[in-house]
């Protein structure tokens, strides 16, 4: 943007749950910009975002600086911190058909939706260890988490996931972004990673046991796992907009003894399952 005007400055956010307990979930959702979440010892949620807006203007600038805020919506045991704004950005819980959760709207209602200005938030966000957390942005960054022992759940579009010295299950998807995975103890739950145009990397603690699926349209499966076991095909029951979907199942694996499911799918990647 030649001739922009550009404003940086950084927002803080200190949280707790009101109370503690083994539901605790942070919910943190970014639009523009890269996701760090950290765990650690301490029972805070320490939340940093460096928020940088650019605009060819100053009063759009003014503008963007007092429409772009941090958002935040406190339930009994969940946290959510979202970036809000301009009508691309309402931010809500939607509950419909064959979907339920917290999430962006996109539908605009015939207004314009195209702020003059452009923004970037890059948070940077330290958790206990113990919580579980959902993590997500779209574009201009990718999503690092660390050091968590509770589940994790990351989304991405136009980024990577990486997600690393993890204790709980997990589940990642991204489009355009390579998704890698590092565990410190074996998930005991179902896990799904998923990638369009990206290979999956899932690094295991050595002595795995678990089910395994695996679907890829131009893509191969490679792994160092010494017990690996063919199951038969079955059916699996999905939900989609258009109502129940019933597949086939053919790929599917028991390593050692089996147990939970790792489910990896990819369009366009590889699948690398390797103990370490």
């Amino acid at each position: 943007m030649a001739g922009a005007q550009t404003f940086t400055d950084k927002i803080t956010k200190e949280l707790a749950f009101e109370k503690v307990g083994p539901n605790n979930t942070l919910i943190i959702a970014n639009i523009n910009g890269s996701m760090k979440v950290q765990g650690y010892d301490g029972d805070k949620i320490l939340i940093e975002a460096e928020r940088t807006i650019k605009a060819k203007t100053e009063a759009r600038l003014e503008q963007g600086k007092k429409e772009m805020q941090l958002g935040q919506i406190d339930r009994f045991d969940t946290l959510i911190v979202y970036v809000s704004g301009n009508c691309n950005t309402t931010f809500g819980y939607r509950n419909k058909k064959h979907y339920s959760g917290w999430s962006y709207n996109s539908d605009c209602r015939g207004g314009d939706c195209n702020p003059p200005y452009d923004y970037v938030f890059n948070f940077t966000i330290k958790v206990p260890a113990g919580i579980n957390v959902e993590v997500s942005t779209v574009n201009n960054g990718d999503v690092t988490v660390t050091n968590m022992k509770g589940a994790v759940k990351a989304n991405n579009i136009n980024g990577a996931i990486r997600l690393t010295s993890l204790e709980g299950p997990a589940s990642a998807s991204t489009i355009n972004g390579d998704v890698d995975i590092e565990y410190l103890r074996n998930p005991g739950k179902d896990c799904k990673y998923y990638s369009l145009n990206g290979d999956i990397n899932a690094l295991f603690v050595k002595g795995l046991a678990a089910n395994m699926s695996f679907k890829s349209f131009n893509g191969a499966l490679y792994t160092n796992v010494p017990k690996l076991e063919g199951l038969p095909a079955s059916i699996v029951k999905e939900d989609s907009r258009e109502g129940l979907k019933l597949r086939i199942a053919s790929n599917q694996f028991k390593i050692g003894n089996g147990g939970a499911l790792q489910d990896f799918e990819t369009f366009n990647g590889d699948v690398i399952v390797k103990e370490k």
